[in-house]
């Protein structure tokens, strides 16, 4: 309640600053714009009347100047002697903007050219006064800058023009405006028509911010021509009162800026003692209604301790004497609910002891975890499931868990930490006892009356299964007799090396063969005799081919190799020592030994080929050719041609 009240009371103070402050800023600013604007008037008053004066005396040195030699212009300007009190030094140029005298003399200031320059070719097309950019002086090494005024004869031809240097650091042309000041943080700036800045000249830091306030948007309309007051407000950084004045006779902008921390301190120091009068006020009525409400809030107390007392078991109910019948309500109404959570309590320990009986006797793996993902239960199936102990640690199942599956097992069960949504996964899983056990997580979110409270999950060994599995897709494209891969397999693998010649143009070659003279040794010898014939060519072939080459039995006495990443030339030499090594196989019954020879087909995949059925074709008829030419022979074919001899003009060879 005392904070309520406090806390009120703050509000109540703080609109009434707010208000004050707001309607005291507009006062303070207009009475604020209104000083600067007469000491801007003054400081532009000041600078038009010194820089007049100083073309004035320029002009007046020209007339006497006139049309003199150049040894007679030396003499007269050591005459202009006083003029060095305004002037850094004194130069005369001739008609093309030579200087052609200077005082005082200056080594290698004679002879300078100057009608590339930006002032020069003003004053000689204009005829009337001007004031250069500044720039840094040659001897002195510091910023000046030069006003001009244009020579002329009697019969007002131009002669050139004579130049007075202003050091802007030491000439006091604005040694008046170093003095300026409006008050603490106040500060000057004199720029040129350009932007570039006079005053203050050096480049300190503190010169620097005494010009801080030069970013403004109406610095650019000063140099446009305005001249005025205003309020500028600038993002990230405190306003300030600015004013502007032109000093028409140099072309230059005159600044005066003043920051609001000045402007609004006598409204902020009075607001800050209104603060602490109101706040002293605030405190004394906080003491009065404190001691009031304590006397009234005791037996608030004495109920809240006893509750307390519930809590913390050292007593059953509440026994509150006290007149007040609100508070006699509020015990009864706590004690009919102590009695009600008493009871729903007892229920909920003894399902809960139900629940960790069922999950302790089930035979499937179970666990816990939070809304966070940490494991805080698992029944004793799946810890010997998963060889843990009794109290494991957090990170034991994650380290165990197969290196290649543990990354996308922690991506997904971020996923389902995020959205709620299961996890189902299966995934290898490193056991100190058996190896590496397959198994299969099912865990779902736990929802209460509107807000999930975790996740139970289900773990499953299905390494027996994976192994079923793995064996069935062997045997589906594996021929039984040799191990070599069947046709179902040998096709998948070919439609792939189609799919990777046609997208990167790797070349691959496809060996069609049959079994010559094979038929004797099944009707002689028995079919027993005929498949351990064919277990050994299986071998051989298998044992010549390289590892990344794919070996099938077809069917029957018909067998393929497909050479991926190998070019003709190469299959040529491989299907040459196949044929060369079966040739030397041998079986042998009853004394009689029984040999085979190959009929071998070759064809290269092409892009252009539109299925494995062309590519099967090409080496198919190249096979029959073979045996066509009389068996034990090795005919390569190529889309366009037929086959040929050996060493013939053609697009198949033969190779015997």
């Amino acid at each position: 309640m005392l904070l309520g009240l406090a806390a009120t009371w703050l509000v109540i103070v703080g609109l009434l600053l707010a208000l004050a402050w707001l309607f005291g800023k507009d006062l303070v600013n207009e009475t604020n714009l209104s000083h600067l604007r007469y000491e801007a008037r003054l400081m532009a008053e000041g600078l038009n009347d010194d820089v007049t004066q100083r073309k004035d005396a320029l002009s007046r040195l020209a007339e006497r100047l006139g049309d003199a030699p150049p040894e007679e212009l030396a003499k007269r300007l050591q005459n202009g002697q006083a003029l060095l009190a305004w002037f850094e030094g004194i130069m005369v140029t001739d008609r093309d903007g030579t200087v052609v005298a200077d005082w005082p003399v200056v080594e290698g200031r004679v002879g300078l050219e100057t009608r590339s320059t930006e002032y020069f070719p003003m004053v000689r097309h204009t005829r009337f006064p001007y004031v250069s950019e500044p720039f840094v002086g040659r001897a002195s090494g510091e910023s000046m800058v030069l006003m001009l005024v244009p020579r002329r004869g009697e019969d007002g031809e131009f002669l050139g023009v004579v130049g007075g240097m202003v050091n802007l650091e030491r000439s006091g042309l604005f040694r008046g405006l170093e003095a300026i000041r409006l008050g603490e943080g106040s500060n000057v700036g004199v720029f040129t028509a350009s932007g570039k800045r006079l005053f203050p000249a050096s480049a300190s830091e503190s010169a620097q911010g005494a010009v801080e306030w030069q970013a403004s948007p109406q610095l650019e309309m000063a140099l446009d021509g305005w001249q005025g007051e205003v309020v500028v407000e600038r993002s990230g950084a405190a306003s300030a009162l600015v004013a502007f004045r032109q000093i028409w006779p140099a072309n230059w902008v005159v600044g005066m800026a003043l920051p609001d921390s000045q402007v609004y301190a006598p409204l902020g120091d009075f607001l800050r003692k209104l603060w602490w009068a109101w706040l002293g006020v605030a405190l004394l009525l906080l003491a009065s209604i404190g001691w009031l409400v304590r006397r009234l809030l005791a037996p608030l107390h004495r109920l809240e301790a006893q509750i307390a007392q519930v809590g913390a078991g050292q007593r059953r109910y509440l026994e509150l004497a006290t007149q007040m019948d609100e508070l006699r309500q509020i015990a009864d109404a706590f004690n009919r609910l102590e009695r009600e959570r008493l009871t729903a309590l007892t229920d909920l320990r003894d399902r809960e002891a139900f629940l960790d009986a069922v999950l302790a006797s089930s035979p499937v793996g179970v666990f816990v975890a939070d809304l966070d993902g940490y494991l805080n239960y698992m029944n004793p199936a799946l810890r010997a499931l998963l060889g843990l102990s009794e109290t494991p640690r957090a990170s034991d199942w994650w380290e165990r868990i197969h290196p290649d599956d543990r990354a996308g097992t922690q991506d997904l069960w971020r996923h389902t930490l995020h959205t709620g949504s299961d996890f189902i996964r299966q995934l290898r899983y490193l056991d100190d006892r058996e190896g590496t056990l397959w198994l299969e997580v099912h865990a779902s979110q736990v929802r209460g009356n509107d807000q999930p409270l975790g996740f139970v999950g289900m773990v499953k060994d299905i390494t027996e299964r994976r192994q079923q599995e793995a064996l069935q897709r062997w045997e589906a494209e594996h021929d039984p007799l040799t191990g070599l891969l069947n046709r179902r397999g040998f096709e998948r693998r070919l439609e792939e090396a189609l799919a990777e010649c046609t997208k990167t143009g790797t070349p691959s070659v496809l060996i069609l063969f049959d079994l010559d003279h094979f038929k004797p040794i099944n009707d002689e010898g028995g079919h027993a005799l005929g498949d351990e014939m064919l277990r050994r060519i299986a071998q051989v072939v298998a044992w010549e081919v390289r590892r990344s080459d794919h070996v099938a039995r077809q069917g029957g006495d018909e067998f393929a190799v497909l050479l991926p990443s190998c070019t003709l030339k190469q299959a040529s030499t491989i299907a040459a020592s196949l044929r060369q090594a079966v040739s030397e196989v041998e079986v042998s019954q009853e004394g009689k030994a029984y040999r085979v020879t190959l009929s071998v087909g070759l064809a290269a995949l092409h892009e252009r080929d539109a299925g494995i059925e062309a590519i099967q074709s090409r080496a198919d008829d190249a096979c029959y050719r073979a045996k066509a030419q009389g068996r034990n022979t090795v005919v390569v074919s190529e889309p366009e041609g037929k086959g040929t001899a050996a060493g013939e003009p053609g697009n198949d060879a033969l190779f015997q």
